[in-house]
């Protein structure tokens, strides 16, 4: 008989995790994120200037995925408002002009954030282009950062209304920014519309947070910082990728399809996995935690199949039947 660790699901229902749904059943998606640690204070104060350094770390990015799998990465993102922090600027014309070559040259989804000028308005904005250099849309940062001991919004910045999804090839991106991360109303959003992938332009590098909200709504979280650090946040809520100064470009494949499995004696930490599937399943298991992230490598099986042929139960499916035992068992808060 299955043995669970019951701790494990009890700390997930302590955190008031969200029933996400499971992405185990589609084949695998591999997708290379690349991200960039810049400061604006190292960029050239002349827009064309700026906008030819923004392009040689788009090309730093796109030079190590090549060299690290072969291949483009699928997404870029860089920090926020790094095209223009003070003064605001319309999309149109050279910003334009320079992201949509270089999504084309490398044929990747470019995330470019910027104060963004919009007839009497301004947001602060990231803008996401896709392959072919076209804007697919624009998410307008929804908490604005407020200084202390101040009523202004951002330096008069008008926050956004909605927080959409896009639609990519390889799944649904989200976007937050920098002081987005302190509230859940966005995150939670973005799970409702089933994100499978976050990107996060901030000027905080904090971990804490991130690595929560990736846990708590069930989707990989990519920041962008200008210092101390940029990183990818598993769904399990572990830093799966994480590039420190002076590293200034991080580049990293994620399967958004994959399963979380908790501790269980047949799984053996993974390699009950390994020794059926091979190279045909991938997987990190933390002992720490008791539960890993597993996903496949066989471009014709999902994961989710090959955990049912072993008789296993992925974290979140069996943390509900839990509860539906807990109810039928008379504990008030399941009933």
């Amino acid at each position: 008989m299955r043995i669970l660790i019951v701790a494990l699901m009890a700390a997930l229902a302590a955190q008031g995790q969200s029933v996400v749904r499971s992405t185990a059943d589609r084949l695998p998606r591999k997708v290379i994120v690349g991200s960039v640690m810049l400061h604006h204070g190292h960029l050239s104060r002349d827009l064309k200037t700026r906008l030819e350094e923004l392009g040689r770390k788009v090309d730093e990015v796109a030079a190590q995925s090549q060299k690290k799998y072969g291949r483009n990465p699928d997404v870029v993102v860089l920090p926020e408002t790094i095209v223009s922090r003070v003064e605001p600027l319309p999309y149109a014309g050279a910003v334009e002009t320079a992201f949509a070559a270089l999504a084309r040259k490398y044929h990747s989804y470019v995330v470019v954030p910027m104060m963004l000028k919009e007839d009497r308005t301004k947001a602060n904005a990231a803008i996401l282009v896709d392959r072919a250099g076209k804007m697919v849309g624009i998410y307008r940062k929804v908490q604005l950062a407020v200084v202390t001991n101040s009523d202004s919004l951002e330096d008069g910045a008008t926050p956004g209304k909605s927080v959409p999804v896009f639609e990519t090839d390889f799944g649904k991106l989200g976007i937050q920014i920098c002081f987005d991360m302190e509230f859940d109303y966005g995150w939670r959003e973005l799970q409702r519309q089933g994100a499978d992938l976050v990107v996060w332009p901030s000027d905080s590098p904090q971990t804490g947070m991130p690595a929560a909200r990736a846990r708590r709504y069930g989707y990989y979280i990519v920041s962008s910082t200008p210092r101390n650090n940029v990183a990818v946040f598993e769904p399990t809520g572990k830093i799966t990728a994480q590039n420190r100064e002076p590293e200034s470009v991080l580049v990293e494949e994620i399967d958004l399809s994959y399963a979380i499995l908790p501790w269980s004696e047949p799984l053996r930490n993974g390699a009950a996995m390994k020794e059926k599937y091979g190279d045909k399943v991938g997987f990190r298991y933390y002992e720490d935690e008791d539960h890993g992230i597993f996903w496949s490598n066989d471009p014709t099986k999902s994961i989710g199949a090959m955990v049912r042929e072993m008789g296993l139960a992925e974290a979140v499916p069996e943390l509900e039947r839990i509860k539906k035992l807990y109810g039928a068992a008379g504990v008030p808060e399941y009933q």
